[in-house]
């Protein structure tokens, strides 16, 4: 689903070591990610492995229950084993609402990983730091008995308070993401609206709507003020030319880190397209 494809491309690039830090409590000083390295023959790969010295640590970033996730879990310990003949710690980071089995006990095979579920972590714990990347994982966290715009809105302004125009937009790019995982795609809508100094033109999203009115007048958009950019990215596309903001669209998001082939499902096109079109004059 490209939704998923997207979060962990997201959460590899930017939120791993504060995963590893305030959930794990895993001090990771530098990332070196392993994962391309297991990619099965049925194109079935780890999400997160890194490299961390004397050990490897395997992430899986599930938000769907799945009944053989036992056996997927086994599957990339063995890959991961067998390459590396490292120490391997692995961890589901579970964002759906059901728990699933941490162990396999057939025949003569026992094996264990241990599972955290996301939503059951105080998400104070996350706000009261002054790390941007823990601060939007409190997103996915329990809210206790708050109201959840409360706790969009804590994350908001604590963010604006920390970050830079540019690194904001990055940030809130992020929410944007991570909201598909509990439902939390209108609430934010609701939030961006209320707060008067946060407009839809301003973030990602805006300009990924914009993108796909240029490309027939919307199917569906990514997230919260879709709606908006596409009505207004049809008229801009005639207006200014559909070739020039493609390539200032690409830019961008090449700009916030997002690789290649990730840009290319967002556009539903090709990696050969794309540099294409930056290229061009």
């Amino acid at each position: 689903m490209k939704k998923d494809i997207i979060s962990k491309e997201l959460i590899k690039k930017l939120i791993v070591k504060d995963i590893s830090k305030y959930i794990l409590g895993i001090e990771i000083d530098e990332v070196k990610f392993l994962d391309k390295e297991f990619e099965r023959i049925e194109s079935k790969r780890a999400d997160i492995v890194v490299d961390v010295k004397n050990f490897i640590l395997h992430l899986e970033l599930q938000s769907s229950y799945d009944s053989k996730m036992n056996y997927r879990m086994l599957r990339y310990w063995l890959d991961i084993k067998e390459i590396t003949k490292l120490p391997v710690k692995q961890y589901l980071i579970n964002f759906s609402n059901k728990n699933m089995k941490n162990y396999l006990d057939v025949d003569n095979v026992k094996f264990s990983f241990e599972i955290i579920n996301i939503k059951e972590l105080d998400c104070e714990r996350f706000l009261e730091t002054n790390s941007p990347d823990a601060i939007v994982l409190a997103l996915l966290c329990d809210f206790k008995d708050n109201n959840p715009e409360v706790i969009v809105e804590k994350i908001l302004i604590k963010l604006k308070k920390l970050l830079n125009e540019r690194e904001f937009k990055k940030y809130f790019m992020i929410m944007e993401e991570l909201s598909s995982l509990r439902d939390l795609k209108q609430t934010i809508k609701e939030v961006e609206m209320r707060l008067s100094d946060i407009t839809f033109e301003d973030y990602p999203s805006y300009e990924i709507g914009m993108e796909k009115g240029f490309n027939v007048g919307l199917t569906r958009g990514m997230e919260q003020g879709i709606e908006k950019g596409i009505e207004k990215g049809i008229e801009k596309g005639i207006e200014k030319g559909r070739l020039a903001e493609r390539k200032k669209l690409i830019k961008m998001m090449l700009d916030f880190g997002i690789p290649f082939e990730v840009i290319a499902q967002k556009l539903d096109t090709d990696i050969d397209s794309l540099k294409k079109v930056i290229n061009e004059s």
